[in-house]
């Protein structure tokens, strides 16, 4: 079986997986063994950032909801200090606010779950060599995404770390859990929370509940 290679040919395509699905996680690793070299895997984005960090791989292949952190704002953190890397997201959403919001966090391809699993090496394999590789069924998403047009509604109101705090309490975590996470104190949490809640316009719990969900930040 042939093994995909870098630019340079001289080593296989590095990659890390994350899924924080255990079973699709394993699939993938089976299926890409010995056509790349899976380096690391990763369960949620936090996670990822750790393994990414320790190996340094040419490619990232990343499902987008994900508990902690999801994979578009640990792609962002990624990007700041290993600017080299290649990120693939992989998901179930076809809509044109997550993909947008892929693109501008710097998607590099973008595949959904239903997608052939052929297309998956031929995705890690155009980025691995500088090239974007978006699945036909969001082309005309990114297309509208690239040429500058709004494609309805990618939301960029809040900071990443608002996002990381948004999603943590989203999740059901306490504003001292969410702080521990982020090794922030509960009353910088508790600042930002309703920073959050001004900017966009809600004054209840379960409104910032039903925007994470809205936006993709909590599954």
């Amino acid at each position: 079986m042939e093994t995909w290679r870098t630019n340079s040919g001289e080593s296989p395509i590095r990659v890390v997986l994350a899924d924080d699905h255990t079973l699709v996680l394993e699939a993938f690793k089976t299926f890409l063994s010995g056509q790349v070299e899976v380096v690391g895997t990763a369960q949620d984005g936090r996670e990822l950032i750790k393994v990414v960090r320790d190996t340094k791989p040419d490619v990232v292949v990343t499902d987008i909801s994900m508990p902690g952190l999801n994979g578009v704002d640990a792609s962002t953190k990624i990007s700041q200090y290993l600017p080299g890397v290649r990120f693939v997201f992989l998901t179930v959403s076809d809509d044109a606010e997550t993909v947008a919001r892929s693109i501008r966090a710097g998607a590099h391809g973008y595949l959904l779950k239903s997608s052939a699993a052929s297309e998956l090496l031929k995705a890690i394999h155009a980025v691995a060599k500088g090239e974007q590789y978006f699945t036909a069924a969001v082309a005309g998403v990114v297309e509208s995404e690239l040429s500058g047009e709004d494609p309805g509604a990618a939301n960029d109101q809040l900071t990443i770390r608002q996002r990381e705090i948004l999603q943590l309490l989203a999740e059901g975590r306490s504003m001292k859990e969410a702080a521990g996470v982020l090794h922030l104190t509960p009353r910088t949490i508790a600042f930002h929370k309703y920073r959050i809640m001004e900017a966009l316009g809600i004054d209840t719990n379960a409104g910032l509940v039903q925007y994470a969900l809205k936006h993709k930040l909590v599954s």
